[in-house]
């Protein structure tokens, strides 16, 4: 059995524990990755999938996580771009991505943005063509907590296929892991290869 490499991941902000652990599956077919808390553990186990592994993980007495990934023998490494094309061609085969950075829509009156982020997702989830994904984070994680006021047009989009990326940092940040009703927990290396591979951006 080939040598398990170990990355000690603990005590780092994301989205350090997912770029060293690619970094780590590129070049070793087993790795071992200690994590100390809920978000990095699933950042780097959905990334272990993505990547065509084998994921195990167990829990230590010290309250850190232990992520074991074993490469598939037919897996093969996707390719990560992030630099945006600048033809129109390419560009238009990307996916529709809308990012909210705030829980408002336009600036000058708060109350007036409030109103208007309802309506225009309340639009977007009774259209036809939806986005591929939608990217929340700064307070825009708000809109997907269990208190938002626009959380049925969102679990709707989510049943319709489209793909929820919640910035797991700011959830920190607002201490709100707890109240997360849509989406999953992303991370700023998921969140930036989006948006640089999108054919369409829109920040409302």
């Amino acid at each position: 059995m080939k040598p398990i490499k170990i990355i000690n991941a603990t005590g780092l902000a994301c989205p350090q524990p997912v770029v060293l652990t690619r970094q780590a599956i590129e070049s070793n077919d087993y790795v071992r990755v200690i994590v100390d808390n809920d978000t990095a553990l699933e950042n780097v186990k959905r990334l272990g999938a993505k990547l065509g592994c084998n994921v195990k993980c167990e829990a230590g007495a010290d309250g850190n996580y232990e992520i074991d990934l074993t490469r598939k023998p037919d897996a093969a490494l996707p390719k990560e771009d992030f630099v945006p094309s600048c033809t129109t061609a390419t560009a238009q085969t990307g996916p529709f991505v809308i990012v909210f950075s705030e829980d408002k829509m336009g600036r000058g009156n708060d109350e007036l943005g409030a109103v208007l982020v309802r309506a225009f997702l309340h639009t977007i989830a009774g259209q036809p063509e939806k986005p591929d994904v939608m990217i929340f984070y700064n307070t825009g994680v708000k809109l997907v907590l269990r208190e938002s006021e626009v959380l049925d047009d969102l679990k709707e989009l989510a049943a319709a296929g489209v793909e929820i990326l919640v910035c797991g940092t700011c959830l920190n940040y607002f201490e709100a892991n707890d109240k997360l009703s849509v989406g999953i927990v992303s991370n700023m290396y998921d969140i930036a290869g989006t948006m640089s591979k999108a054919g369409r951006l829109i920040n409302p």
